[in-house]
């Protein structure tokens, strides 16, 4: 797709490789997506940049007050997360924009060290989609935190609590948690997909989004 490019873009160079997370290495809240979009990530080199999927999210993040302007055109537009990450189970573009089970479990190693990365200050995720939600768990799990057996299933608005390692949220920190330097519990949320089969449809509303984003920022920690 990086070679045969849509006319709009004509005189875009492509990113067209492996699209890294996007936010600051210490954040609180992550967003778990599904892959890079043909024109979108696989053009600019940033998660949810450049496709009407990503118009959704990063409204509904600056709305909540968690991204500092409300689009994402270029990797140069000056866009800042507040606490949150952007990463995704499959970083290269999929065949036909549709992620397989093989590139799911190929790319894991991936998400799984980022998770290890942000452990010291991740709370809460958001997961959206029931693909993500199926990547995400054996991550967390192969990541150090406790998955429930049987996995918890997808829904919108679904809530699951993950224990650390030693099986409890201790109390060192003011949240209730432990602090950043002992075993953490994280909270993770089920959200519809932000595609354009859901938001153009009414199954995912901006409202429902910023609901789910306004919950999992308070489970994190953030202002």
């Amino acid at each position: 797709m990086a070679r045969t490019k849509r006319a709009a873009f004509a005189d875009w160079t492509y990113w067209g490789r492996p699209v890294p997370g996007f936010g600051p290495s210490d954040a609180r809240l992550l967003i778990v997506g599904l892959a890079p979009a043909a024109h979108g990530g696989n053009r600019t080199g940033r998660m949810f940049t450049g496709d009407r999927s990503g118009d959704v999210l990063y409204q509904a993040l600056y709305d909540v007050g968690l991204a500092s302007q409300p689009t994402a055109m270029s990797v140069d537009d000056g866009l800042e997360l507040y606490g949150v990450r952007i990463t995704s189970p499959v970083h290269c573009a999929p065949p036909a924009n549709k992620p397989t089970p093989g590139e799911r479990d190929t790319c894991r190693p991936w998400l799984v060290q980022e998770l290890r990365l942000l452990r010291p200050t991740l709370r809460a995720v958001v997961v959206l989609g029931a693909f993500g939600w199926q990547a995400a768990l054996p991550a967390f799990a192969e990541a150090g935190w406790a998955v429930p057996r049987p996995r918890p299933a997808f829904g919108h608005g679904t809530r699951v609590t993950l224990d650390g390692p030693d099986g409890g949220d201790g109390p060192d920190g003011a949240d209730g948690r432990d602090g950043p330097d002992g075993a953490d519990g994280l909270d993770v949320f089920g959200c519809f997909h932000v595609s354009q089969r859901n938001t153009f449809t009414g199954r995912l509303t901006p409202g429902m989004l910023r609901d789910v984003l306004r919950t999992a920022a308070g489970a994190a920690g953030l202002p």
